[in-house]
C-alpha cells in the first residue's frame, strides 16, 4: 500500500495472503493499486497458466492464491470447512455419505470442466439431495477454471479437478496451517492467534499452538495482548509516506480480522459493511485509512468522502482515478 510493487503477480499475490474474490473483478483493482504497471490481462494470463488458482479457501469463500500456495491452504483449511458445513447442514445431511458424493463428482469430470448447474443436476439424478452439491467441493478440491472468473467473463462457474489443475498435494493439515499462519502475518502482522484463525476460517485452538512453536517476533498490544509476527517483517513508521489508494469490493484489508491495520476506522465501518451493501463499498484510501467510497460510472471514477478533504488530497486522489478509470476501460 506504500508503494507499489514490481515484484512478480504470483509473489505479490503471495505477499496479501490472496485475494478475496466474490466479485470478479475485484482482484483485478487490489492488484493494479499494489502493483507497478499492473494490466488486467496478466491476471487473466496467469489463471490460464495456472500460476494463480481461483477456488473456494478460507472461511469457505472464493478466493485468489498462487498455484503454490493452494494446496497449502487447502491442507489447513479442509477439515474445518468440512466440519463447519457439516454443522451448518445437520439435519439435511443426515445419513448423507460425502465421500460417495465426491467420488461422484470425480466421475462427471474426469472427462474435463464441468458448469455448476449442469454437475448440481448430475448429482440429483444420481440421487443425492439437493444439498450435497453445496458441500461437495469440500470433499473433492475444485478450482474455477478460466476464462470463467475474469474480468471479461465474470460468472465463476466453470469448475474442474484441482489435482488436474495444478497437479496432486501431500501437503498435511500442519505443513497447511503454519503456512497460514505465515502468511497473514506476511500481509497483516503483527496479529493475535484469533486474528488469524478467523481469517483461516479455522478454530484458534488449532492455531495458537502454532504460532507459539513458530520462530515468530512478539510484541504487547496496548490492551496486553500477545502480537505475533515474522521474524524480519518490516515495520513502518506512523511518519512513512502514505500516498492515497484505492480499494474494490472484498477487500480482505477490511474485514474484521484485520482491524489491527487500522485501515478501516471503527466509525465508518458500519457505512462500508451495512444491510444494503455487506460485499462492503468500493473505498479510497487517505494517509493510510479510508476516507471515502468510490464507483465507476460513465468513464470515470465517482468519489464519495465521507467527510471534507483538503483540496489537495483531492487532487492527488484525481489523479489516482483518472488512472482507474482507464484501467476499467482497459
Amino acid at each position: 500500500m506504500l508503494e507499489r510493487s514490481r515484484l512478480p503477480l504470483a509473489t505479490v499475490v503471495e505477499r496479501v495472503g490472496g485475494l478475496q474474490t466474490q466479485y470478479a473483478p475485484s482482484p483485478y483493482v487490489a492488484l493494479w493499486s499494489r502493483m507497478h504497471g499492473f494490466r488486467r490481462d496478466a491476471l487473466t494470463k496467469a489463471l490460464e497458466q495456472r500460476r494463480i488458482v481461483q477456488a473456494t479457501m478460507m472461511r469457505v469463500t472464493i478466493h485468489m492464491a498462487s498455484a503454490r500456495d493452494f494446496p497449502l491452504f487447502i491442507a489447513g483449511v479442509r477439515r474445518s470447512r468440512q466440519e463447519w458445513w457439516l454443522r451448518t447442514h445437520r439435519k439435511e445431511v443426515e445419513g448423507l455419505d460425502m465421500e460417495t458424493v465426491s467420488a461422484r463428482v470425480r466421475e462427471h469430470l474426469e472427462n474435463g470442466p464441468v458448469r455448476a448447474p449442469r454437475l448440481a443436476e448430475l448429482l440429483r439424478e444420481d440421487g443425492f439431495p439437493t444439498v450435497a452439491w453445496s458441500g461437495a467441493g469440500l470433499w473433492v478440491e475444485l478450482v474455477r477454471v478460466p476464462p470463467s472468473g475474469t474480468w471479461k467473463q465474470r460468472r465463476a462457474d466453470l469448475y474442474g479437478l484441482a489435482e488436474r489443475w495444478v497437479g496432486p498435494s501431500t501437503a498435511t493439515e500442519a505443513e497447511g496451517l503454519e503456512h497460514l499462519v505465515r502468511r497473514y502475518l506476511g500481509g497483516f502482522g503483527p496479529a493475535t492467534p484469533t486474528e488469524v484463525a478467523s481469517w483461516a476460517g479455522v478454530p484458534v485452538t488449532t492455531v495458537r499452538p502454532i504460532m507459539e512453536r513458530l520462530a515468530l517476533r512478539r510484541f504487547r498490544s496496548e490492551e496486553g495482548k500477545v502480537l505475533f509476527d515474522l521474524p524480519r517483517a518490516p515495520l513502518p513508521g506512523g511518519d512513512a509516506p502514505t500516498p492515497v489508494r484505492f480499494l474494490p469490493t472484498w477487500e480482505t484489508a477490511l474485514l474484521v480480522h484485520a482491524r489491527r491495520t487500522q485501515i478501516l476506522p471503527e466509525r465508518y465501518r458500519g457505512t462500508v459493511f451495512s444491510t444494503d451493501t455487506p460485499h462492503s463499498l468500493s473505498t479510497f484510501l487517505v494517509d493510510g485509512a479510508v476516507a471515502g467510497s468510490w464507483r465507476y460510472d460513465k468513464e470515470r471514477i465517482r468519489l464519495e468522502p465521507f467527510e471534507p478533504l483538503p483540496r489537495g488530497v483531492l487532487r492527488e486522489l484525481e489523479d489516482e482515478a483518472r488512472g482507474l478509470a482507464a484501467f476499467h476501460e482497459g
